[in-house]
């Protein structure tokens, strides 16, 4: 059971904490709760307290929704077979049921020509019992084929989606967990292709299991049939199917190799279109968007050109799988016909083995499709097994140590430098604010003997999830999801700061008072709808909505003007009066207001 329980971004690091006790998987994403005073008031609220519109009166809402799924663990050593391997362990009744019911679907089709055969028979020797039965067994034939379709199309269709969710859960979570490690070690076309293609290819690959497994059973089973009756017939069946299957191998060996390079491709675009939009308007801004757009149609038209090679290949792959079978089949007939002609079988059965003969096209198409999709699976397996592979560049201690209650304070070795609890300390570290911030809140670690003290307790010795719920650094240059202003302020998280009181706090009334829907209007991604300066005034208005112990700020306020300057820091004073912040700034404003004040370097004049 993963209950995601507070979720924060931090500059370009998106840190989800989550706990995941034993059990059922249920992820339960909680709204946060945050109430507005009788007239819209600031404030800091309960535990208890909902979540209402400003202005007071307005209706409570509380969002919350379940999603309950089988555990599903990647296995320690990922390949993509392992990886599909372990997708089906997950899920073992499913692919039972599967099997079963693709069994019972098969069987029906490959007994008919059978029962047919017998019929005629009965026919030519005027058995009218025999005609009788064999009417009878064609109805049950077909009732227990449809009984076992809707079972199968069940299980393949639950197989599919536990594949593809399964999937894009077990990447999602991880890549939570990564933090800003996944930044660095993929790109966002890697990502994105993941759960936009590469979860449709591994749904298919499990989709398909239970046919192929009844294919393989009738396949079988039509084998032994031909050769009790005429063992010349049989042979010829059993060695001419598999020779026709082998003959389409040669066929997937290019097949996938030329998807694996149009998968490569697919993400080269997609890449390229994220960086374009992210950066859309900067490229307005110099004139860049004719030559970004060539680059675009470029890695578009290799794409397509890659496309067309799959598709010559995949068109090569369905004329072998009607022609290869097809050429058994006509052998199968010759080769009956001349033995009714001599009288070594009769005509029910001459009409048994042209249908059985026919049939098989049905199981070596699917084997043909299995294999094809099983292929694409395992291509399609190894972006999800290279992002599960990578490792978070911060390790979890092996004897984790809880952080105090109350006010914490950070102490940095290699600095000497010290932030009392529940005091505003200013530094001016000037270019090295930046690592120095990241080495108090561990997104970085310290050099060899030195270490940063968060309460008394060594910061790597502490959980990363409780040292994130505690200390938050919040950057101005913070990344916005696209969703509800309101949401984005306080995703997911409860806590004493509400968002009005956060948005007061950051002089950011105006910046709610001009969208239609104020808190509830929806905010694209980066934060496109709004300028620079509000954009950084809503961060900080979402990193004092986080309440943490200790709140690490860097530059919060160097895209506004020197009154707006004075209001937000005059506020945040007072909202964090009791709680553990630090500022790196070179502001006189914010030195005026601190408690204390550390400088690093000769401020430049």
């Amino acid at each position: 059971m993963s209950t995601y329980c507070e979720a924060s971004c931090t500059r370009h690091r998106n840190t989800s904490t989550y706990c995941a006790p034993p059990g059922r998987n249920t992820s339960t994403y909680c709204a946060p709760r945050e109430e507005y005073g009788a007239g819209g008031a600031p404030g800091r609220q309960g535990a208890g307290a909902e979540n209402r519109s400003p202005g007071g009166g307005g209706r409570a809402y509380r969002r919350t929704v379940t999603v309950t799924a089988p555990t599903f663990r990647p296995p320690a050593r990922l390949t993509p077979l392992r990886y599909l391997t372990a997708l089906l362990r997950a899920r073992p009744w499913v692919v039972v049921s599967a099997a079963v019911f693709g069994a019972l679907w098969s069987l029906p089709g490959a007994a008919l020509p059978i029962v047919a055969g017998k019929g005629v028979q009965a026919i030519a020797d005027g058995d009218s019992a025999g005609i009788r039965l064999a009417v009878l067994l064609v109805l049950l034939l077909g009732l227990v084929q449809a009984g076992a379709g809707g079972g199968l199309s069940f299980s393949a269709h639950t197989l599919w989606i536990h594949g593809a969710t399964g999937t894009q859960r077990a990447v999602a979570e991880h890549a939570a967990g990564l933090g800003a490690t996944l930044r660095g070690a993929a790109s966002t076309g890697d990502v994105v292709a993941i759960s936009g293609a590469d979860v449709n290819h591994i749904g298919n690959a499990l989709e398909v299991l239970g046919r192929a497994f009844g294919s393989v059973l009738v396949f079988l089973g039509v084998g032994v049939v031909l050769l009790t009756t005429s063992p010349l017939l049989g042979l010829v069946a059993l060695l001419g199917v598999p020779l026709a299957v082998l003959g389409v191998g040669p066929l997937l060996a290019p097949l996938q190799r030329r998807k694996a390079a149009q998968r490569e491709q697919l993400t080269d675009v997609t890449s390229l279109g994220a960086d374009i939009v992210s950066g859309l308007r900067v490229l307005r801004g110099i004139g860049g968007e004719r030559r970004f757009l060539g680059r675009f149609r470029t890695a578009s038209q290799r794409v397509r050109v890659a496309g067309g090679e799959v598709g010559r290949s995949e068109a090569w792959l369905a004329a072998a799988e009607v022609a290869l079978p097809g050429l058994v089949t006509i052998a199968i007939t010759w080769l009956g016909a001349r033995l009714a002609l001599d009288g070594a079988i009769g005509v029910g059965d001459l009409v048994a083995f042209y249908g059985a003969s026919a049939f098989l096209v049905v199981p070596v198409g699917t084997a043909i499709e299995a294999a094809n999709a099983i292929s694409s699976g395992l291509v399609a397996a190894r972006k999800p097994c290279a992002v599960l592979a990578l490792r978070p560049a911060l390790p979890e201690p092996d004897r984790p140590v809880d952080l105090p209650p109350g006010p914490l304070d950070l102490h940095d070795s290699a600095t000497g430098i010290t932030a009392v609890a529940g005091k505003l300390t200013v530094i001016d570290a000037g270019p090295d604010a930046e690592v120095l911030a990241d080495r108090l809140t561990r997104f970085a670690e310290p050099d060899a003997g030195e270490h940063v003290l968060v309460g008394g307790v060594r910061a790597d010795r502490v959980r990363l999830k409780e040292l994130r719920s505690r200390v938050v650094h919040a950057h101005n240059q913070d990344l916005w999801f696209s969703g509800i202003l309101g949401e984005q302020v306080a995703p997911d998280r409860v806590s004493g700061v509400t968002v009005a009181a956060a948005l007061d706090a950051a002089d950011a009334g105006d910046i709610v008072d001009a969208l239609p829907d104020g808190v509830g209007e929806l905010i694209g991604e980066r934060g496109r709808e709004v300028s620079g300066g509000q954009r950084q005034r809503l961060s900080l208005a979402r990193a004092l909505a986080t309440d943490a112990d200790v709140l690490v700020l860097d530059e919060p306020t160097s895209a506004v003007d020197a009154h707006t300057e004075a209001r937000i820091i005059e506020r945040v004073a007072e909202l964090r009066r009791g709680r553990t912040t630090v500022v790196f700034s070179q502001s006189p404003l914010w030195t005026s207001q601190a408690d204390d004040v550390v400088v690093r370097r000769e401020v430049t004049p």
